[in-house]
C-alpha cells in the first residue's frame, strides 16, 4: 500500500482549488475534471481544445510529479475523472491497481506501431495517446554548421574538430547539453541503444526480460563515452553541463551562440521562439545511427486515461481520440499528433509535417525506454535511470576510463532494475 504524506495531500487540495473550468455549461450535467502535466503554453492550448467539449471541463495543471498528485487524490477519495499521463508505465501500473476504467478510442484512431500496445493490460485498453514527441532531432543554425553529420562517426569527428577550435578560443563548443535534467541524457542513450540493440532487445529491456549488463547496453554506453569525453565538447566542460538544464542548453545555442548544436525533441522550438537572437531559422537533422545506416526514431507521448467511478471520464477520453479534436492546438502550432488519422497536410509548419510523415513511414518507431520502466527505475530527479546516466556522464567527462565507467553504469542499471521488480 502506498503511503502518502500530509504535505502531498495538502498540495493536491491546493491544486484543486486552482482549477480552471472551460467548455460548455452542459445544462444539468456534471463537469468533467482533468489533471494534466502541461503548463504554460501547452496548458493554454489544451484548454482551447476542451472548450469545444459539450460538457464543461475543469483542467488542473499539476506539473511533472503527476503520480504523487494522483496518488494523494486517490487516498483522499477525490480522483479526477481523467488524467493525461506522460508515461505508459503509469498507465499499466494504475490499471493493475484497479484505478482505471477501460476506454474505447474513436473508430478512426490509429497510433504508430511502436506505441499502439503500450496502453493495453491483459488485452484491455486503458488509455489513448493524445500528444506525441519526436525525440531524435539535432538543432542548429545553418550559418554555424553548413553540412550536418550523417553518421555517428561523422558526429564524433565533427565534435573533435570543433572541440579543438573551442579549446583554442576560435569558436563555440560543438554541443550544448542539459545534463542537469536526467531525461535529456536518457534520450541520448535511448537513441543510441535503439540503433545498436535492435527492436527485440530494446523491448525486452523495457519489459524487464533482458540483462542490463549485456553487450548491446555496454556498446551503446561506449559510443556515448566516445562522444561525451571529447575535450571541449560542451560550453564550460562536463561539470558546467551537469548544472545546465534543458532550456538553458537551447539558449546556449539560439541566444548566446556558445554551442553549435543541441539535441532534443520537437518541443525545442517552443524555447527557441522565446529566446532566439536574430531572425535566422533553426534547422534540424536526424540523430545519426551509431552502428547501422538506419536512423533511430524515438518517440514520447502523453496518454489520456479515465478513472473508475467517473460517469463521464471514458466519454471524454473517447472524444480526445478523434482526429479533429486537437485542431485548435494543431492550427496554433507546436503540436504533433500520435493519431495517424490526422492528415499530414493539416499541419501548419513544415517541420511537423515532416515529423508526422516520419511517424508514418519509419521502419520502426520505438517509445522512450525510461518512460516504460517500472517503479523508481523509470527515473525522476535524483533517482532511477536519470541519476545513473548523470553519474555516467560525470564519470566519462571527468576523465574516468570508459571501461570502468561502463562497468559501473551497467551494474547500477541491473541493480535498479532488480530493485524495481523487473530485469536482471
Amino acid at each position: 500500500m502506498t503511503t502518502v504524506s500530509r504535505r502531498t495531500l495538502l498540495r493536491a487540495a491546493a491544486t484543486t482549488a486552482a482549477t480552471a473550468t472551460v467548455g460548455g455549461c452542459g445544462q444539468g450535467r456534471r463537469s468533467v475534471q482533468v489533471a494534466v502535466v502541461w503548463a504554460g503554453g501547452e496548458l493554454a492550448r489544451f484548454r482551447q481544445v476542451v472548450a469545444d467539449y459539450p460538457t464543461s471541463v475543469q483542467v488542473i495543471g499539476v506539473g511533472n510529479d503527476i503520480d504523487a498528485f494522483l496518488t494523494a487524490r486517490r487516498a483522499a477519495g477525490t480522483s479526477p475523472d481523467v488524467a493525461i499521463l506522460p508515461r505508459p508505465g503509469l498507465v499499466v501500473e494504475y490499471a493493475r491497481r484497479g484505478w482505471l476504467s477501460e476506454v474505447s478510442p474513436a473508430a478512426s484512431y490509429t497510433a504508430p506501431g511502436g506505441m499502439a500496445d503500450l496502453l493495453d493490460v491483459d488485452r484491455r485498453r486503458y488509455g489513448v495517446w493524445v500528444k506525441a514527441a519526436h525525440k531524435s532531432l539535432f538543432w542548429h543554425f545553418p550559418s554555424m554548421l553548413d553540412e550536418p553529420p550523417r553518421s555517428w562517426d561523422a558526429l564524433v569527428w565533427l565534435t573533435r574538430r570543433l572541440g579543438a577550435r573551442h579549446r583554442a578560443g576560435a569558436g563555440p563548443a560543438p554541443l550544448a547539453i542539459g545534463a542537469a535534467d536526467g531525461w535529456v541524457l536518457t534520450d541520448w542513450f535511448e537513441n543510441v541503444l535503439a540503433d545498436v540493440a535492435g527492436a527485440d532487445l530494446y523491448a525486452a529491456l523495457a519489459r524487464g526480460e533482458a540483462d542490463w549488463r549485456g553487450p548491446s547496453v555496454a556498446y551503446a554506453l561506449d559510443r556515448l563515452a566516445e562522444l561525451w569525453s571529447v575535450d571541449g565538447a560542451f560550453p564550460g566542460g562536463g561539470r558546467r553541463a551537469l548544472l545546465t538544464q534543458f532550456e538553458e542548453s537551447i539558449i546556449q545555442v539560439v541566444h548566446h551562440r556558445e554551442a553549435v548544436m543541441v539535441f532534443e525533441a520537437d518541443f525545442v522550438d517552443a524555447v527557441v521562439d522565446r529566446f532566439r537572437q536574430g531572425s535566422e531559422p533553426l534547422v534540424t537533422f536526424r540523430f545519426p545511427g551509431a552502428r547501422v545506416t538506419e536512423q533511430p526514431l524515438i518517440v514520447g507521448g502523453d496518454a489520456a486515461v479515465a478513472f473508475t467511478g467517473s460517469p463521464g471520464g471514458a466519454d471524454l477520453v473517447h472524444w480526445l481520440s478523434q482526429a479533429t479534436t486537437f485542431r485548435p492546438w494543431l492550427d496554433a502550432g507546436g503540436y504533433l499528433s500520435p493519431n495517424l488519422a490526422v492528415p499530414v497536410d493539416s499541419y501548419r509548419d513544415p517541420l511537423r509535417r515532416r515529423l508526422a510523415d516520419e511517424l508514418r513511414t519509419a521502419d520502426t518507431v520505438r517509445f522512450d525506454l525510461s518512460d516504460q520502466l517500472p517503479g523508481t527505475f523509470t527515473g525522476t530527479d535524483g533517482v532511477g535511470i536519470w541519476r545513473i546516466m548523470q553519474d555516467f556522464f560525470m564519470n566519462v567527462t571527468g576523465g574516468m576510463p570508459a571501461r570502468e565507467a561502463i562497468r559501473q553504469a551497467t551494474g547500477q542499471l541491473a541493480e535498479a532494475a532488480r530493485t524495481a521488480g523487473g530485469g536482471r
